[in-house]
């Protein structure tokens, strides 16, 4: 009788972990950080997503403990469930494959949970009174160009909008959901996370916890000889810190559903080019870059400054940013939010860094976070930041426009020469996409 080698049968239990990792997180923390439904995290998160591992989705059962805020997810008779476990302001945090159940207890947590005001009474924008105002142009083709978002034709066949929010001149000019979502419904940001990061390290500078030109403060990197010291935070943001990476750089399955740490994972990979020679995206730079930052920092602020520093003093009350086991912040992506609230990062950009008289951002931080590094793309697409992208040249679209762009149609597009923020929320798939250039276009010509 044939027998499957043992390789093979380690490699299948091994997508059966990841595939029951990432059924068990974003079962999590789409029912614990937005308030979704069980119905609506299996028809949009867990379909049209990896195709190695959604096939597994529907055999693997999920055991959702409401009252615990906990997820396992079964895939091996001889290993413990994979565990998710939702914390307050922290999200989900998924436990390492193999990992008692019970070690849940131990993740980190805040030791404070301070009283956030998530009414609607505050007004526009720290909170959601007085948000709307009539647009200054055309509206009836804005109306016409948002709906048209939603069709699922428009602007790419099979596209799946979730939220379409318009912003000119500070106030709400359009604002659409999917039947089933409301402003409070937050969905992963994915890579616009890696927008939010840069942010975050702009705070650190004004704060002199960090200088992005210096060598970034990764522990990990001290050992005298290690040429990794050398990689500065600057070149991680640009994408441009010459090190290896698996998968282009854009995957880190092990990390992201296998409950791996940044600590273990993203540290260790070696150099393959001079840093800021080469052009080459990577999860793993901006989980760098964001490393050095929590090395920086002391006690409570390791957990709390995403939150304290930046989120919760700009109205941005309902995002989380979500950690690993060890409590390293996986901010190149897994970050939950609204569409409101990334309309307000948005605002805090064309506000030149300062949020109701009081300054966050260096001066000039968006000028340094949309300019283009000496690595770039390849010529003739989008160019990149500092965990931003820019405008293809000769998209039509003003020159000083910049986006922060992720998987399944994510978008926060900041346009300050014409003081308008654009954000589009999405679910869509492989074989389909979001024709975000066409719709920007359609937008401001809307609004001249």
């Amino acid at each position: 009788m044939a027998t499957t080698p043992a390789a093979a049968q380690d490699g299948d239990r091994y997508t059966r972990a990841l595939a029951a990792g990432y059924k068990a997180s974003f079962l999590c923390s789409d029912l614990f950080n937005a308030g979704q439904t069980v119905e609506q995290v299996e028809r949009d998160d867990l379909q049209r997503t990896y195709a190695s591992l959604e096939p597994l989705f529907p055999e693997l059962k999920a055991d959702i403990d409401r009252q615990a805020r906990t997820v396992r997810v079964a895939f091996d008779e001889t290993l413990p469930p994979r565990v998710a476990a939702w914390r307050p302001h922290l999200g989900c945090a998924q436990l390492p494959i193999g990992a008692d159940p019970a070690s849940a207890s131990l993740l980190p947590r805040l030791s404070v949970d301070p009283a956030i005001d998530r009414s609607d009474r505050l007004p526009w924008p720290h909170g959601d009174q007085k948000a709307a105002a009539k647009p200054k142009g055309d509206a009836k083709a804005l109306a016409e160009a948002v709906d048209d978002a939603f069709d699922r034709r428009t602007y790419g066949q099979g596209s799946e909008t979730t939220a379409v929010l318009v912003v000119q001149n500070g106030k709400i000019v359009a604002e659409r959901y999917r039947h089933d979502f409301d402003m409070h419904m937050s969905q992963r940001t994915w890579s616009v996370a890696k927008s939010i990061s840069a942010t975050l390290i702009g705070a650190a500078v004004q704060q002199g916890l960090i200088d992005v030109e210096a060598p970034a403060p990764v522990p990990e990197w001290q050992s005298p000889g290690d040429p990794r010291a050398a990689i500065t935070t600057d070149q991680l943001l640009r994408m441009a810190s010459g090190l290896h990476s698996d998968h282009a750089g854009n995957r880190t399955d092990a990390l992201y559903f296998g409950g791996t740490a940044v600590t273990e994972q993203a540290v260790a990979w070696p150099l393959e080019a001079a840093p800021g020679t080469r052009w080459r995206y990577a999860n793993n730079d901006t989980l760098l870059a964001i490393r050095g930052l929590r090395a920086k920092l002391e006690g409570e602020a390791k957990l709390a400054f995403p939150m304290t520093d930046l989120f919760w003093r700009i109205g941005m009350t309902r995002t989380v940013p979500e950690t690993d086991w060890k409590g390293n912040f996986i901010l190149s992506s897994q970050v939950w939010t609204t569409a409101r609230d990334l309309v307000r990062l948005g605002l805090l950009y064309l506000n030149d860094g300062v949020w109701n008289g009081e300054r966050i951002l260096p001066p000039g931080w968006g000028d340094y976070v949309s300019r283009l590094g000496s690595a770039q793309p390849p010529a003739g697409g989008y160019g990149y930041g500092a965990g931003f992208w820019t405008f293809p040249k000769g998209s039509g679209l003003p020159e000083d426009a910049y986006i922060g762009r992720g998987n399944r149609g994510q978008y926060l597009v900041i346009v300050p020469s014409r003081n308008i923020v654009i954000v589009r929320r999405g679910y869509d798939g492989p074989g389909t996409g979001f024709d975000l250039d066409s719709f920007t276009r359609d937008l401001l010509a809307a609004l001249e």
